[in-house]
């Protein structure tokens, strides 16, 4: 099996991720804060350097204004293949 962070997958959950924080006006740095994390984390994140857990996820998902429906369901529309 492949690790996560290197799958197709992965990389559209990051995708979605950084979509949401900036259709949410959150800088990387708010976001950071309500987290209780570094700029710098939020970074390797969002570039896949550091992989998150689902509670981690959860977390972000929370800071971000929305949950992990809401998110799950955006990343089953950023994989669903394209005409």
């Amino acid at each position: 099996m492949e690790k996560s962070i290197t799958t197709t997958e992965y990389r559209a959950l990051l995708r979605v991720l950084r979509r949401i924080r900036i259709e949410s006006g959150i800088t990387q740095v708010e976001l950071a804060e309500k987290i209780d994390e570094t700029q710098s984390f939020v970074s390797k994140v969002e570039r896949g350097e550091t992989r998150i857990d689902l509670i981690q996820l959860r977390t972000i998902s929370h800071a971000l204004g929305t949950n992990l429906a809401q998110l799950v369901d955006r990343l089953e529309q950023e994989l669903k293949p394209r005409p």
